[in-house]
């Protein structure tokens, strides 16, 4: 989603690149699309220059969206899920650690719902039409050069 991300606007992007680029197997990624196509969060356009793109752009996709498409409910223990067609564990009236695993999933699904695939992916990581990276200026008040820094320096 990521890589998607980074090239949002200039077309599909072909599993295979992505797959280099992110030094993933090409099988893999493709059972991660189904999920994401179901959830509508990627199209797919076939084709010789047929790829994938975000069905969205990525400051309207939220990243617990995406964990959900890929993984399932969020659940830390199979007692504190956020699907709500789950099956209750016989204990959770009396359990005496339910109340802390239902705040973990709340923090986590909290964390997630809050943050988009663009604050994965700042304006200055994407790459333009021209293929070169978008570079903000001191004009522009949508600028995240002090995003992209920090998400820079987090992922050393």
């Amino acid at each position: 989603m990521a890589q998607l991300a980074r090239r949002f606007g200039t077309g599909p992007a072909s599993l295979t690149e992505i797959a280099e680029q992110e030094d993933l197997p090409r099988a893999y990624l493709e059972q991660l699309v189904l999920g994401l196509r179901d959830a509508d969060l990627v199209h797919s356009t076939r084709g010789a220059h047929g790829g994938y793109e975000l069905a969205r752009a990525p400051e309207l996709i939220v990243m617990g969206e995406v964990l959900r498409a890929l993984e399932g409910p969020i659940a830390p223990m199979i007692c504190a899920s956020d699907d709500p067609n789950h099956v209750t564990c016989a204990r959770t009236g009396y359990c005496m650690v339910n109340f802390m695993w239902i705040r973990v999933r709340d923090a986590i699904a909290g964390a997630l719902d809050s943050m988009t695939l663009a604050d994965l992916v700042p304006r200055i990581a994407r790459l333009g039409g021209s293929g070169l990276p978008i570079m903000p200026t001191l004009a522009d008040p949508s600028s995240t050069v002090g995003i992209a820094a920090t998400t820079v320096t987090a992922a050393d």
